[in-house]
């Protein structure tokens, strides 16, 4: 099979998110400037560079009481920061509830019985019992082709991992399974992993 995405794939379901899988999945937590707190998954989601360490994650649609976009960005417009959480397979109801059209006013952590935390670097909650929190300022917020499609990119000034998963000095993702991203409803877990050498090592 072959289509245009210009021309549509007559499909019951567009396959290009099952294409592009598995995704990882930033729970990014911000803060407005007037103090409320957010919490949402991104599964457009990825580290970029190692130096400095630099993360995205991509937003794609809007709410009706957002100006364009939805509450993540929006609160990164007002403060310049935000707060990457890892989530793990445990987590996946909460991480679940908080991906709802909540109103803007509307604490993910309270309505998801999350354990907030506060940041050390940046003022923002942060999922307390999160594997890892990443905690990031601003570099750019690019608006690409496409109604309400932006690309955040941010610098990690601060680093969280929870203590059960560094084993022997290794971040071990098998300690916590991390939750991907599949095609349309469906999700996936790692628990399992290899390791390969690159040619010449």
């Amino acid at each position: 099979m072959f289509y245009r995405p210009a021309d549509g794939h007559g499909l019951p379901h567009n396959p290009f998110n099952a294409i592009v899988t598995p995704r990882p999945i930033g729970w990014i937590s911000t803060r407005g400037a007037d103090g409320s707190d957010n919490l949402a998954p991104y599964s457009f989601f990825n580290g970029v560079a190692y130096v400095p360490p630099q993360v995205m994650f991509s937003s794609t649609g809007t709410k009706d009481d957002r100006d364009g976009t939805k509450d993540s960005v929006s609160n990164i417009r007002e403060t310049g920061v935000f707060c990457v959480n890892i989530v793990e397979y445990a987590m996946k109801d909460a991480m679940n509830q908080t991906s709802g059209p909540w109103e803007a006013s509307t604490d993910e952590f309270e309505l998801a019985e999350i354990e907030k935390a506060e940041c050390g670097e940046i003022n923002c909650a942060r999922v307390g019992a999160a594997p890892a929190s990443l905690e990031c300022k601003v570099t750019q917020i690019v608006q690409i082709e496409g109604p309400s499609n932006y690309v955040v990119f941010g610098e990690v000034v601060g680093v969280h991992m929870r203590d059960d998963c560094v084993v022997d000095g290794i971040f071990d993702v098998l300690q916590y399974q991390p939750l991907t991203r599949l095609g349309y409803r469906d999700y996936g877990v790692i628990r399992d992993k290899f390791s390969l050498k690159r040619p010449g090592e």
